[in-house]
């Protein structure tokens, strides 16, 4: 076996962390307890897989020693004798084959959002557990103090543990209803990969496969139109990815972007997806806005976008999801078909009403709209309004670079 560094140690981690934990939280039945094992399974692979050389299987590995360590944990508190053995020898014990983690992950995912948990314990536990976000990470998504939201994660795993809240994938009967707080949860997990809260990098590219993949997933096992809207959603706006930053890391703006560098393969494989769930019209909001990134995708050039059917689009969508963020997209494609002014009118409205107050985004399209009508103080203010509320590196850059542009 080939001796391992503390950075492959690392890699491993990154790549087979949450795979790990989802098992453990199955066959000990307990999320602390398992996060426990966890990290006691990652510290025995650091004392022992330098010497003695990276296992075959370093996942089932790493779920043997988190049982093992656990088991033994227990028996001590209940004063039994300890375990004999080394952790080493028990890594055969448990299987870890590709279709049992798949369906550990799932198991997770569905416990995570069951409705006995509120809609925000529910997002926020499955981002933390199966996906590993800090907890301000999630708060950042949430727009919601961290302390707030570490308080609602332990309430949620206290709620699975005291009202038994079985590990385990619902009965077909049961998928239907039990489907929107997973779609969310798995649309939060794309969206922190695809434009990361904060940090060096604009993207977090696991983030953004993890949730992909979990798509997959609910696909395969649901044949739901909304979840084939949803995976064709990130499947489109991942197909960008490439050419979102620039090769110092920069961000670049859609408009800019070299559209040769999209992933047309993601791209035709999302639009299938889409007319799939459009063609059972039984389609749901992430469809709508599935179809709106398709428009994107259809133009091979940024004049050729056609901006009539977008607003239109997003008219459907606010009759079906209403949202101040939802009007916030629809008033950027309104000043793209009508022009900067009418734009702005509606983005001014929207602030004048205190919903969007906090969010950079909604400062960075009035600084936009402001610069492209001349209106350079106002665009200033609106910059540095967005840049206070902004915690992404790439994007504090790319706001200082607007108001540098402006003092010229």
């Amino acid at each position: 076996m080939p001796h391992s560094s503390a950075a492959d140690i690392e890699a491993i981690y990154r790549a087979e962390s949450r795979a790990v934990l989802a098992t453990l939280i199955r066959l000990l039945g307990d999320f602390d307890l398992a996060e426990e094992a966890l990290a006691d399974a990652f510290r025995a692979a650091l004392e022992q897989w330098p010497q003695r050389g990276l296992p075959a299987n370093p996942r089932a590995w790493l779920v043997s020693a988190g049982r093992f360590k656990a088991i033994d944990g227990l028996r001590r508190q209940s004063r039994f004798e300890p375990l004999d053995g080394d952790v080493h020898d028990t890594a055969a014990d448990e299987p870890a084959d590709a279709e049992h983690v798949e369906d550990d992950r799932l198991r997770l995912v569905f416990t995570c959002c069951h409705p006995a948990l509120a809609p925000d314990a529910q997002v926020a536990l499955t981002l933390r557990e199966v996906c590993g976000l800090t907890t301000e990470e999630i708060a950042a998504a949430f727009l919601t103090p961290a302390p707030t939201l570490a308080q609602r994660i332990v309430r949620a795993k206290a709620k699975i543990r005291e009202a038994k809240i079985p590990y385990e994938v619902p009965a077909p009967a049961e998928l239907p209803s039990r489907l929107d707080p997973v779609l969310r949860v798995v649309y939060l997990v794309f969206n922190e990969g695809y434009a990361a809260s904060s940090g060096a990098a604009l993207t977090r590219p696991d983030l953004s496969a993890e949730a992909i993949r979990l798509g997959r997933l609910l696909v395969e096992l649901l044949h739901e139109p909304e979840a084939m809207g949803l995976l064709g959603l990130m499947l489109l706006h991942d197909s960008r990815r490439s050419a979102r930053t620039s090769a110092s890391g920069e961000l670049v703006l859609l408009d800019d972007q070299d559209r040769a560098r999209w992933n047309r393969a993601q791209i035709e494989e999302g639009a299938t997806l889409i007319r799939r769930a459009l063609a059972s019209r039984r389609f749901g909001p992430y469809t709508v806005q599935a179809a709106i990134a398709a428009v994107h995708s259809d133009a091979r050039q940024p004049q050729a976008t056609d901006w009539a059917q977008i607003v239109g689009l997003y008219d459907v969508l606010l009759r079906m999801e209403p949202s101040p963020i939802v009007e916030l997209n629809r008033a950027v494609a309104v000043a793209m078909r009508d022009g900067p002014a009418a734009g702005l009118e509606l983005v001014d409205a929207l602030l004048a009403r205190g919903e969007l107050a906090d969010y950079r985004l909604a400062h960075a399209a009035r600084a936009d709209l402001c610069r492209r009508l001349g209106r350079l103080a106002e665009a200033r203010k609106s910059y540095e309004d967005a840049l206070a509320l902004t915690r992404g590196e790439a994007e504090q850059r790319f706001l200082r670079k607007r108001l540098d542009e402006l003092s010229i």
